[in-house]
């Protein structure tokens, strides 16, 4: 038995013993591409009755990891819009891509075929507003960045991290396609643009490793000129407080 198929199979089992009133039911992330490590949690998908609260669980399983992502049939168009405006689509992802489960009265395959629609039209745009706050604050985790002498080593490094995933927000909404963090964050950005995002995260490794900022900033600069230069003075944002 693969490591997908024995995933799947003890995702079955959970399903049936913990969600017996579950409509459908889908395995998705690692284990369901057959990419799971043996710390790998389950991702696990479930449509419950609209009487039934929606929400993220995270429980242990035949002493595996197990998250879930419990949603009401009635509450699935509106969070998947939800998702989507996060840029991420996280639980779409596990739709559009797992595996199925059970699906006795076909809600799962409606899920899914909604699931793939909604990455199919890619994550929303950023506005324009939007735009001039991501420069604004890509420009100053740069000039911070350059002006960090390497024997400031922590500010250093966390300082290259904020600008990195930063810049991985703004090249992946440059190409109009999802964005991701933790591991999806490599993932997504070289797929989103396969040099300038190489250049991103070698910067990065080299800041790391040998405390030069030199390549992430060129990379930086890079970006900033495709998405309309520096922006320091002229930047203006109002407090929202209710």
């Amino acid at each position: 038995m693969s490591d997908q198929e024995a995933a799947s199979a003890h995702a079955g089992r959970l399903v049936e013993a913990l969600f017996p009133q579950a409509l459908g039911a889908v395995l998705g992330g690692s284990a369901a591409a057959g990419r799971s490590t043996p710390t790998s949690d389950l991702d696990i998908g479930i449509l419950l009755p609209d009487s039934a609260a929606s929400g993220r669980e995270v429980i242990r399983h035949e002493g595996r990891l197990v998250e879930l992502f419990l949603n009401s049939i009635g509450d699935v168009p509106k969070f998947f819009e939800w998702d989507r405006a996060r840029r991420r689509a996280t639980v779409v992802f596990v739709y559009a891509q797992g595996v199925t489960l059970t699906d006795p009265h076909g809600h799962a395959a409606r899920t899914r075929q909604l699931a793939e629609e909604v990455v199919t039209m890619g994550p929303p745009p950023l506005t324009a507003e939007q735009w001039r706050h991501g420069r604004y604050v890509l420009t100053c985790y740069l000039d911070d960045l350059v002006d960090t002498p390497p024997s400031r080593r922590h500010e250093q490094l966390v300082i290259a991290d904020h600008l990195l995933r930063e810049a991985a927000e703004l090249v992946t909404a440059h190409h109009g396609v999802w964005t991701g963090i933790g591991k999806w964050l490599p993932r997504r950005l070289v797929a989103a643009d396969p040099d300038l995002g190489t250049a991103l995260l070698d910067g990065h490794q080299t800041v790391a490793e040998q405390a030069d900022p030199t390549p992430l900033a060129a990379a930086v600069k890079e970006l900033l000129e495709l998405i309309g230069g520096p922006l320091r003075e002229g930047y203006s944002h109002r407090w929202q407080t209710t």
